[in-house]
C-alpha cells in the first residue's frame, strides 16, 4: 500500500497504479465504447480520475446481484491555474488555488512536486506528468513580520497566499513569465510543449509514505484519504480475481468502483453523482442475459459499502470527538453511522459488514460525529439515493485528515483487506 501511495500523486496515477493491479492478476480492460464479451471473467475500464472493475464468476445470474465497495481518487491538494505563472515582488511563483476542503496551513514550508495530465491539440489519449523534484516552495510568513500568529492563529487567504515560490524573476515588473513548468513536463513526458492545449496539475508533497515509530506501528503519507480506501478496494477485487480470496458458493457479482471528484461535490462525468457506475450494472446484467427486470431484482440483492476514511481520536483534541465512540488507530474497520444521512449507513448495511468483519476476525469500532460539529460525507450518500441500495459507510481511522501529510495505525489496512475479502464474496 505504501508503494501505491507513492505511485500516485494524482487521480490518474491512482487510476494507473489500480489498473497495472488488476491486469497483473489478468483481468482485462475495456472501453465504454465497445462492445462487452458475455459470461465469467474479470474486466476494468477507466474514466479519467475513476476506475470501475467487476469480477463475473461462474454459474451467476442476471439477478443474483452485486457486492460493491466504492471509494475515491482525489484528495485536497493545490491545483495549478490555467495561467499558472507569474513574477511578483523579483521572484516567480505558481498561481494555485485549492481543491476541496484543503488544510492551507499543512501545505507551508514544504518541497513540492508537480504531477496530472496533459491534453495534446492534437488529439489522441492523455499524457501522463510526473515531477518529483522541488519545482516550488510554499514559504512561511516568518513570526518577526506576525508576532501574534501563535495567539492568534494562522489564516491563509487562497488568493494570493498560497502561491509557491519557483525562482527569481528576470521578466520585466508585473510581466508575467513562461510557461516553464509546463514545458518542463512536456519535455519529460516527451511531447512538444507547443501541442500542449490544457493540462489538469497539482501539487504534491515530497516526503514519501513512511513507517513512523519506533516499532513501525504508524504510517504517515499524504492523500491516505482517500487513497488507502482506493488500494484497498483494487486489491480485494484484484485478490478475489487472482484466486487469493475464495470465490463464494452463492456467486454474486464482485465490483469495485474508484470515483473522481468526491472532494468537492461528486458532481461530475467520473463523480458518484453521475452515471457510472448504474452504467456499468446495467451492462454487467445485459451482458447475463437480462434486461431491466432482471437488474432491478438485482440491485435489490446488492449491497454497497462506500470506503472512505474517517476520523480516529486525537490525544491532543479528545474534546472534538463523541466520547461515547471513540476510534482507535489499530484498533480495525470502522462503520461510520449519522442520523442527517451525511453517511448512508443502514441497518442491513450494517449488518453485512459485521458478518464479514466476523468472518475474517477482525474487530469493528463504530464512528459517530459529535452532535455539535457539522459531519463531512462520502460517496455514500448518492448511491444509496441513485441506486436505491442497502448501503453501509465504513473505513479506517487517520489523524489529520485534509492534510498534507496524514497519520494512521499500520495494522489497520491488513483488518480491512480481509473484512473486504469476506465482504466481496459472502
Amino acid at each position: 500500500m505504501l508503494a501505491y501511495l507513492e505511485a500516485s500523486p494524482s487521480p490518474y496515477h491512482a487510476v494507473a497504479a489500480s489498473a497495472e493491479l488488476l491486469a497483473s492478476v489478468g483481468a482485462l480492460e475495456l472501453s465504454e465504447a465497445d462492445a462487452w464479451p458475455a459470461g465469467p471473467g474479470a474486466f476494468f475500464l477507466r474514466r479519467g480520475g475513476a476506475l470501475v472493475a467487476w469480477l463475473v464468476p461462474e454459474g451467476v445470474r442476471a439477478v443474483d446481484g452485486f457486492r460493491v465497495v466504492a471509494a475515491h481518487t482525489d484528495s485536497p491538494n493545490l491545483r495549478l491555474r490555467p495561467r499558472p505563472e507569474l513574477g511578483r515582488e523579483g521572484l516567480r511563483q505558481l498561481a494555485v488555488e485549492p481543491y476541496g476542503g484543503v488544510l492551507r496551513n499543512s501545505w507551508l514550508g514544504r518541497d513540492l512536486g508537480v504531477s496530472g495530465r496533459l491534453a495534446l491539440r492534437r488529439g489522441g489519449p492523455e499524457v501522463l506528468v510526473r515531477l518529483d523534484e522541488p519545482v516550488c516552495h510554499l514559504a512561511q510568513l516568518a513570526i518577526h513580520l506576525d508576532r501574534e500568529v501563535n495567539e492568534r492563529g494562522l489564516v491563509l487567504n487562497p488568493q494570493g497566499q498560497l502561491d509557491p515560490i519557483t525562482g527569481l524573476d528576470e521578466a520585466g515588473p508585473g510581466e508575467v513569465v513562461s510557461g516553464e513548468v509546463v514545458a518542463l513536463l512536456a519535455a519529460r513526458a516527451g511531447v512538444d510543449a507547443a501541442e500542449v492545449v490544457a493540462f489538469d496539475l497539482m501539487l504534491h508533497d515530497l516526503n514519501p509514505p513512511r513507517l513512523v515509530g519506533p516499532a513501525g506501528q504508524l504510517f504517515a503519507s499524504g492523500r491516505l484519504d482517500n487513497l488507502c480506501s482506493a488500494y484497498l478496494a483494487t486489491a480485494a477485487l484484484a485478490s478475489l480475481a487472482g484466486g487469493t480470496t475464495r470465490a463464494s458458493d452463492a456467486p454474486m457479482v464482485a465490483v469495485a468502483v474508484l470515483f473522481d471528484h468526491e472532494e468537492v461535490g461528486s458532481t461530475s462525468a467520473e463523480g458518484a453523482q453521475g452515471t457510472l457506475l448504474s452504467s456499468v450494472l446495467e451492462r454487467v446484467v445485459l451482458g447475463l442475459g437480462g434486461g431491466r427486470e432482471e437488474l432491478f431484482r438485482a440491485l435489490a440483492r446488492t449491497v454497497v459499502a462506500s470506503l472512505d476514511m474517517t476520523h480516529a481520536t486525537h490525544p491532543n483534541y479528545p474534546e472534538r470527538h463523541d466520547p461515547a465512540h471513540p476510534v482507535r488507530l489499530g484498533g480495525g474497520p470502522v462503520v461510520k453511522v449519522n442520523a442527517d444521512r451525511r453517511y448512508a449507513t443502514d441497518p442491513a448495511g450494517t449488518a453485512a459488514f459485521a458478518a464479514a468483519c466476523a468472518a475474517a476476525g477482525v474487530p469493528l469500532q463504530t464512528f459517530v460525529n459529535r452532535a455539535d460539529l457539522p459531519c463531512g460525507s462520502t460517496v455514500g450518500p448518492f448511491l444509496a439515493a441513485r441506486l436505491g441500495v442497502t448501503t453501509v459507510d465504513v473505513g479506517l481511522g487517520q489523524l489529520a485528515m485534509h492534510a498534507a501529510r496524514e497519520l494512521a495505525g499500520a495494522a489497520d489496512p491488513p483488518m480491512m483487506a480481509a473484512a473486504l475479502g469476506a465482504f466481496l464474496a459472502p
